[in-house]
C-alpha cells in the first residue's frame, strides 16, 4: 500500500527553528520527524510514501536522498497551500491502488495501521487527553489534584486515515478534508471510526511536544 504524508505546513508554532528547516526535518532525539514517520509506515508494510510539500521542499528531498530509507519516495509539491483536502487530491493522481493511508506530517504514534485498514473510509481516533491538571472538588474544596488524564469515551481525530481511491474525486481542489469530505461523508453514514485505547500519540506542535515525545520515541517506533 501507499501512504500520503501531509508535510506542507510552515510549522509557525515551532519558530524560529522552522525559519531555517521545514517542520518535517525538525529533530526528535536527533532524528527528523519525517524519518520517524517513514520508519513507522515501513513497519506496517507501506512500500511507497508520497510526501505533500510546499515549504523548503528541496531540503526534505536532499535529506531523504542521502538517507536512503529503503522505500520508494515520491513528492507532490504545492506552489500555493492547498489545504489537507487539496493536497490529498493532488497527490492522489499517483495512487492506483484501491485504498491508501494518510498521515499528518507532525504525528508520532504507534497506532496499528492493520487495524485501521479493516474499515474502508476510516479515521483513527484516540481518547481525548487533557493538557492540564484536573482538580477534584467537593463542597468547594479541592480534595485531589490529578495530572493529565484521558477523558473516557470522548474521541478525537488522530490525524491518520484509511481512504478508498474513489474518495479522491470528491475532494476539493483547495480546502481541508476535515471541513469538506469528512462532514459530508459523516452525514451520509459513509465514514467509519476505528478507536485506539492506550496508544502512544504525539502531535508535534510546540517545543513542549518535542520534549515530551523525545522521552518515549524509541519505545514508540522500534
Amino acid at each position: 500500500m501507499k501512504a500520503i504524508i501531509l508535510a506542507g505546513g510552515r510549522g509557525k508554532r515551532l519558530k524560529p527553528v522552522t525559519d531555517y528547516v521545514p517542520k518535517p526535518l525538525v529533530p526528535i532525539k536527533n532524528i527528523p520527524i519525517i524519518e520517524w514517520q517513514i520508519k513507522y509506515l515501513k513497519k506496517f508494510g507501506i512500500d511507497e510514501v508520497i510526501i505533500c510539500t510546499g515549504y523548503k521542499t528541496n531540503m526534505i528531498e536532499n535529506y531523504l536522498k542521502v538517507k536512503n530509507m529503503g522505500i520508494k519516495i515520491s513528492y507532490s509539491i504545492e506552489k500555493t497551500p492547498l489545504g489537507t483536502g487539496g493536497a490529498i487530491k493532488k497527490a492522489g493522481k499517483m495512487i492506483n491502488e484501491k485504498s491508501f493511508f494518510v498521515i499528518n506530517g507532525d504525528i508520532i504514534t504507534n497506532i496499528d495501521l492493520k487495524k485501521l485498514a479493516k474499515k474502508s473510509n476510516s479515521i483513527a481516533a484516540i481518547e481525548l487527553k487533557t493538557k492540564y491538571g484536573i482538580l477534584e472538588i467537593k463542597d468547594e474544596k479541592i480534595i485531589n489534584f490529578r495530572e493529565k488524564k484521558e477523558i473516557s469515551d470522548t474521541w478525537m481525530n488522530a490525524g491518520i486515515y484509511h481512504l478508498q481511491k474513489d474518495t479522491i474525486k470528491e475532494l476539493p481542489n483547495k480546502g481541508d478534508i476535515e471541513k469538506t469530505l469528512f462532514p459530508d461523508y459523516a452525514k451520509k453514514g459513509k465514514l467509519d471510526i476505528v478507536k485506539f485505547k492506550n496508544v502512544k500519540w504525539y502531535s508535534i506542535d510546540s517545543f513542549k511536544d518535542m520534549e515530551d515525545c523525545s522521552t518515549e520515541i524509541e519505545k514508540i517506533i522500534k
